[in-house]
């Protein structure tokens, strides 16, 4: 019987500890996607200013409340806008920030092409 009760305690340290690393994993990613309002190079998960360490603990509590990650993003970018996000949404202000590598790309493309054909 205590081999059982020593086995069920192994088995919710271990749980409990797995959760947690999640949880960190998360709180990461999270973090290194959110742009510092103070530094505006940084991410959150860079920048040690006071604001950054308010939003470090503003996503934990977020996380433990249990909101998925596109929800915290939700919430941010409705709070601080789009620009607080490194990679923002598709949506009709971020056309031009979205289809503009491919125009870029199409048209240095085309140039080549035709600069072959008439070489020829």
């Amino acid at each position: 019987m205590k081999i059982l009760k020593l086995f069920f305690i192994f088995f919710l340290i271990f749980s409990f500890n797995h959760l947690k690393a999640e949880n960190r994993d998360i709180k990461n990613k999270i973090t290194k996607n959110l742009r510092c309002l103070i530094c505006q190079g940084q991410s959150v998960y860079d920048s040690d200013s006071e604001f950054a360490n308010s939003l470090k603990f503003l996503v934990n509590k977020k996380i433990n409340e249990g909101l998925t990650e596109k929800e915290i993003y939700k919430y941010f970018a409705d709070k601080y806008g789009e620009w607080i996000l490194y990679d923002p949404t598709l949506n009709k202000n971020t056309y031009i920030l979205w289809l503009l590598p491919l125009l870029i790309f199409l048209i240095g493309g085309a140039i080549i092409i035709k600069s072959f054909i008439i070489k020829k």
